[in-house]
């Protein structure tokens, strides 16, 4: 695979060490977590974690083009991913954001020139957005962080789109990777966004021709103009933003092929869905189905750290809420100290301060882990800072070398 050229300051001497050492020597399907003993403290950590390649590509596009152009302008469309400690360090830089994640302006295109640089967002960006820069004369080849898996799922659909099917994605409404995906599509091609498996099951009762309230008012801004239900539903193809729960996205396909079986006929129904299942994310993936591998340990406390607007890291806080005490954390320093932490509460998205939160017992276990856009140096220090509340001292090059033992 691909090497990049990161930040030295996003890595860390245990954590990445460590990562690397299982990356070198291990198969790739090996999901068993690392576990790190400091004292009477066991961290586990799973075996997929932190930045993806397509994190890593458009981190290193980033640096190099800051790095190559010091008295040129540099504009990001919006965050380039979603974690705030890297998207301050670039403003610290000097790259100017021209939008929010939610698609508010902070910058308007009128300020930006055709000398400027112009970064697309690892989640790519609207066919609007692309048509004013090409409109402005912008060059934008050698500054795309799209990544390479979102592409992917572009290319699916539009091949899907000219064999006449409706492309039904998978995605959060609001988030910039669904938005570009939904509009890189020629506007006559039929589309539609759903949000989770219970909303394949209300759709499923417009393709199945069942009398039922307004589809637009149901389903209002989430499909594309002229979408007719009444004939669009005829072929279908699903597709997903690539940051949501892998599990979700193969549930909703088999249930939209049974559906369409009991429409047309076991035989026939086949001819009406697209295997689609090779566009599912292998990051994505690999990192839900590594933290699964944790679920049945006699795990304490789980901390989940990430950008509250990150969909891959939400994603893994939901699966460990199923079963363990879950803090969502945007870095190590939301624990305030021993007693206090702040954590995000997603269902009421809102930072909440929480009391007495560590566990106070002779042996504690506890899960670690990031998402696609988590740097390895904020786990490392999320541990250390958990280990100096429990007085207890990390030898780092003792750690790596009993790792490196096993092997």
């Amino acid at each position: 695979m691909k090497s990049f050229v990161l930040p030295k300051y996003y890595e860390s001497k245990l954590i990445s060490e460590i990562k690397n050492i299982r990356t070198e020597k291990e198969k790739r399907t090996d999901y068993s977590p690392t576990k790190i003993s400091i004292g009477n403290l066991n961290f586990y950590i799973p075996k997929y974690f932190g930045f993806c390649f397509g994190v890593k590509n458009a981190i290193e596009i980033c640096y190099k083009t800051i790095q190559e152009n010091p008295n040129k302008n540099i504009f990001l469309i919006s965050e380039m991913i979603h974690n705030p400690n890297v998207n301050e360090d670039l403003k610290k830089k000097g790259i100017k954001f021209l939008q929010e994640s939610t698609g508010k302006k902070i910058i308007s295109w009128d300020e930006v020139t055709k000398k400027d640089i112009v970064i697309i967002p690892a989640f790519g960006t609207t066919k609007e957005n692309m048509d004013i820069i090409k409109e402005k004369g912008i060059k934008t080849k050698s500054y795309d962080t799209t990544c390479p898996f979102v592409t992917k799922v572009w290319n699916r659909g539009n091949e899907l789109a000219k064999k006449k099917y409706t492309i039904i994605i998978h995605g959060k409404p609001e988030h910039e990777e669904t938005k570009a995906t939904f509009s890189n599509f020629d506007e006559n091609i039929p589309r539609i966004i759903i949000k989770n498996i219970k909303e394949a099951k209300e759709l499923s009762k417009y393709i199945l021709n069942e009398k039922l309230p307004n589809f637009k008012e149901k389903f209002k801004g989430r499909f594309s103009s002229n979408f007719s239900p009444k004939k669009d539903f005829k072929k279908i193809g699903v597709i997903n933003q690539t940051t949501m729960l892998a599990e979700e996205t193969k549930e909703i396909s088999s249930f939209f092929e049974n559906i369409m079986n009991l429409k047309y006929g076991e035989i026939d129904g086949k001819n009406h869905i697209a295997n689609t299942r090779d566009t599912l994310c292998y990051a994505t993936n690999e990192n839900q189905t590594s933290i699964k591998q944790l679920i049945n340990l006699n795990i304490d406390l789980a901390f989940i750290t990430g950008g509250y607007n990150s969909s891959n890291t939400s994603q893994l806080v939901k699966i460990c809420e199923n079963y363990f005490k879950t803090f969502f954390i945007s870095s190590e320093k939301k624990l305030i100290s021993k007693n206090e932490i702040i954590h995000f509460d997603m269902e009421k998205k809102i930072e909440r301060i929480q009391k007495n939160y560590l566990p106070n017992k002779r042996k504690i276990n506890f899960l670690i882990t990031g998402g696609a856009s988590c740097p390895d140096s904020v786990l490392e220090r999320l541990l250390e800072k958990i280990c100096k509340y429990y007085n207890q001292t990390i030898n780092k090059k003792k750690i790596i070398e009993e790792f490196k033992s096993n092997y």
